[in-house]
């Protein structure tokens, strides 16, 4: 059933709830709890484009020679550019109410999907490994602050990691 919206719902779910392939995580969300709006969207755009990383890389860049504005452009539009295909790859479930596993189905197959799910799985461990590097330093900073003999201690890693 389509709404006036463009939005598309099941009208029996009993259909795919029978299926073997079928999960409670996987089946699709029914459109009275599809309440996210144009701003959700945006807030959400916006909060992960703000973030203790993309600060890095503008002082970074800054650090480099670009001047501030040149910096602020410059990551402005990579998460312009990176805002095409997560809103191409975001339609079908704010349309259908499908998670990405679902959607990948359709293109790879049952089993095939599984490959872009590992793909998307080996991004979250990798910005997950950044952003506790980033926290770790952050802590052991405040340590330093309340524990100043934390900082003469002997050496556990190599300098050529870059741990401090």
């Amino acid at each position: 059933m389509q709404h006036p919206d463009g939005r598309v719902e099941l009208r029996d779910y009993s259909t795919i709830s029978a299926s073997p392939l079928y999960n409670e995580d996987l089946a699709p969300v029914p459109i009275e709890k599809r309440d996210w709006t144009t701003y959700n969207y945006a807030a959400l755009w916006i909060s992960m484009a703000h973030c203790i990383p993309t600060y890095m890389l503008a002082s970074g860049l800054i650090s480099a020679g670009m001047n501030w504005w040149q910096a602020l452009f410059t990551i402005l539009l990579g998460n312009t550019i990176v805002l095409a295909p997560i809103l191409l790859n975001s339609h079908p479930g704010t349309k259908y109410g499908i998670p990405f596993p679902v959607f990948a189905r359709a293109s790879y197959g049952t089993l095939g999907s599984n490959l872009p799910a590992l793909m998307r799985a080996i991004v979250a461990c990798g910005w997950f490994g950044i952003q506790t590097w980033i926290g770790g330093f952050a802590v052991f900073q405040m340590v330093k602050v309340w524990v100043p003999g934390i900082a003469t201690l002997p050496a556990a890693f190599p300098a050529s990691w870059g741990l401090e």
